[in-house]
């Protein structure tokens, strides 16, 4: 005979409600936190399925920025004549492809990944901000690849690091913060709006030659530089190459400018994407 107290148990005892948030709170840090586990695991099954029954495995992370390198390095180093800061051709547009490679693959992922996770999102939850993020995470693989590439090319080339590389942690952050927010900006609008996925693949090209890849940002007039600072690629891509290969100062202007737009895209890509969250599964 089953238990009386058991049996008059109301069923809302045992149901969780799952309700919006509420408020002007960003990120609800403790729930990233309980689902910690699952981040992990996203991250994990991301660099698996890319990686998964292929022939040339991680050596795939070498082939975009390589093959970059050494068409840029013709092109606009062998032909072009380009100045480039009287370091080596391959090693400064590497230096340079090495930041842009990690921003476009993760910022591109990251925007279409609501529209390719739908059928995840729409049948359990978990705090859908593990959705854009797990790109930007999962991305760093493939730069910390590419990245050893880059120490053994200084090697080769005797090209001895300054102490501008205590400031590459600094600059790794603001991309990944810029990479995030507009990753939540363009994943929040591409499920919205689904000719966005298609604008982003235009737009990247446009952002490749407005940030310093190919070019040095000293060619920019001195009364444009801070206007050109508001574009966060343009300090990180120069800053980057600055603080490995060294030769001038680093461009702290453009660096102080372009900190505090990746600080107001993120921020703002974070509240854009929490008030449409509501929203997504009524979309997909």
């Amino acid at each position: 005979m089953a238990n009386s107290d058991t049996a008059q148990t109301p069923l809302s005892e045992h149901c969780i409600v799952i309700v919006p948030t509420k408020g002007w709170k960003l990120i609800a840090w403790q729930e990233l936190i309980e689902y910690r586990d699952l981040l992990y695991f996203l991250v994990l099954r991301d660099v698996t399925v890319l990686y998964k029954q292929t022939i040339f495995g991680f050596a795939w992370a070498l082939m975009n920025p390589v093959f970059s390198m050494l068409v840029f390095t013709v092109i606009f180093g062998a032909l072009g004549k380009l100045s480039t800061d009287g370091q080596p051709k391959s090693v400064f547009y590497y230096a340079g492809v090495l930041p842009w490679t990690y921003f476009q693959g993760a910022m591109s992922a990251s925007a279409n990944s609501l529209i390719s996770g739908a059928n995840i999102f729409s049948k359990v939850y978990f705090p859908r901000l593990f959705i854009p993020l797990v790109p930007i995470i999962s991305k760093l693989l493939d730069f910390g690849i590419a990245f050893l590439l880059m120490i053994v090319m200084m090697v080769w080339y005797r090209i001895m690091p300054t102490t501008n590389l205590v400031f590459l942690p600094l600059l790794v952050l603001l991309l990944i913060l810029t990479a995030a927010g507009m990753g939540m900006w363009l994943s929040a609008l591409s499920i919205q709006y689904r000719d966005v996925r298609y604008a982003v693949a235009f737009c990247v090209q446009l952002l490749m030659y407005a940030a310093p890849v190919v070019w040095t940002a000293t060619s920019v007039p001195e009364k444009y530089r801070l206007i050109y600072g508001i574009y966060p690629l343009a300090g990180i891509i120069d800053g980057f190459r600055v603080a490995i290969l060294g030769g001038r100062p680093m461009p702290w202007d453009l660096i102080a400018v372009g900190s505090v737009s990746a600080v107001v895209i993120f921020l703002t890509g974070a509240f854009y994407y929490r008030r449409t969250e509501r929203i997504f599964v009524d979309v997909a």
